[in-house]
């Protein structure tokens, strides 16, 4: 099969994988919070930011590389941590950590991930990141850092923007709860998607239930949780700026901090030590009542000159320009990595890698630029609706 063909962009890989998984897994994937605002607002946002095109500048030879944290990369983007990658593919994690690797682009690592840091340890390449829900208890804290560290993170990313369970309304009435309980419902919408119910049950077979591995040492007995919550939710804190300043203290490599939404915020940041800033609303998936991010990522960077990591919206090559031009250094995609998995299976995060790159060396053709550096100002386009 050509994949350029039938699958050209992100949202071809979308419609696919929302027609191979269950609908609780789509909903589970796909879903913001509240009437899902928030996840909308990023998307007309970034839909809102163009460039003039260019002409008669002759033959371009597009260069996509950058440099992040004293490290170079081939292309300005990455794989985003997403909780729970094993349900969405079996084996999402080291597959997604292998294509990432092969490409050298970074791969993050969720705390409530499907896979622990010491299971996908020989998939990681050099640009392994591990995302933190920090942990209350001290020794659990430290324990965490230690095990990211020995199975070969270099990066570690204290997620910051999730200091209460979101309710996630379209996800609790898809009926899924965590960890996964396989109900007559759910089981009728596993029976409609043969291929993604038989490599899950392969998976099964091999590996048990889906859950949140590295969490299995820490979980207690009993348990009490509302549906969308999980044991991330009993075991972490709202981190303050002590949290940062201790983690700081303990973790010798870069250290992100992810889910920046205000330039007040960065100034503080940048005192503590921090190495880069990841400006973020969780993809409309905690408020709903936040700006998109693409609107805060300008002020973000006249505050700061820490290095601007980006996500929330991105669908494309194009919006990874738009990101860079707005202000970033870097963007890190979430969904569409699991789009892809879910649409392809293992052939999809090296063909999303390829699409991305073909559309941003379409785009920088477009406008003129050679270079990332050399991307013109952004213009505000007016709103297609």
């Amino acid at each position: 099969m050509d994949l350029h063909s039938t699958f050209p962009g992100v949202m071809d890989l979308k419609w696919r994988a929302k027609r191979r998984i269950p609908k609780f897994v789509w909903d589970y994937l796909d879903s913001g919070t509240g009437v899902e605002a928030t996840k909308a607002r990023n998307r007309k946002a970034l839909d809102r930011i163009g460039f003039d095109p260019s002409i008669l500048h002759g033959a371009i030879e597009t260069n996509l590389s950058t440099s992040l944290l004293g490290q170079e990369f081939p292309a300005p983007f990455g794989a985003a941590p997403i909780g729970m990658s094993g349900l969405i593919w079996p084996g999402a994690e080291a597959l997604l950590a292998r294509a990432a690797a092969q490409a050298g682009i970074p791969y993050s690592l969720s705390t409530v991930a499907s896979r622990s840091p010491e299971e996908i340890a020989p998939s990681l390449g050099p640009h392994a990141w591990f995302q933190l829900y920090p942990p209350k208890d001290p020794e659990i804290r430290q324990d965490v850092l230690n095990r990211a560290r020995e199975a070969g993170f270099s990066t570690l990313v204290l997620t910051v923007d999730v200091p209460v369970a979101s309710r996630r309304e379209r996800q609790t009435r898809s009926g899924l709860t965590q960890p996964p309980k396989l109900t007559p419902r759910l089981l009728a919408q596993i029976a409609m998607r043969p291929a993604w119910a038989f490599e899950m049950t392969q998976e099964i077979a091999r590996e048990g239930m889906p859950r949140m591995r590295t969490l299995d040492k820490y979980v207690p007995k009993q348990l009490n949780l509302p549906p969308t919550a999980h044991i991330g939710y009993l075991l972490r804190t709202s981190p303050d700026m002590d949290y940062v300043k201790w983690l700081r203290d303990q973790w010798d490599g870069p250290f992100i901090i992810k889910g920046v939404m205000r330039a007040q915020d960065s100034e503080l940041l940048e005192r503590a030590g921090v190495d880069a800033l990841w400006v973020s609303n969780h993809a409309g998936r905690q408020f709903d009542g936040a700006p998109s991010s693409i609107e805060v990522l300008p002020a973000i960077r006249a505050a700061t000159r820490l290095p601007l990591i980006f996500d929330s919206g991105v669908e494309s090559g194009l919006d990874i320009l738009r990101a860079i031009a707005s202000g970033a250094d870097f963007v890190m995609m979430g969904r569409a990595f699991q789009f892809a998995l879910a649409a392809l299976g293992p052939q999809g995060p090296a063909h999303l890698i390829d699409v991305l790159k073909q559309d941003m060396i379409a785009n920088m053709g477009q406008i003129g630029a050679a270079s990332l550096a050399e991307l013109p100002p952004i213009r505000t386009l007016s709103d297609l609706d």
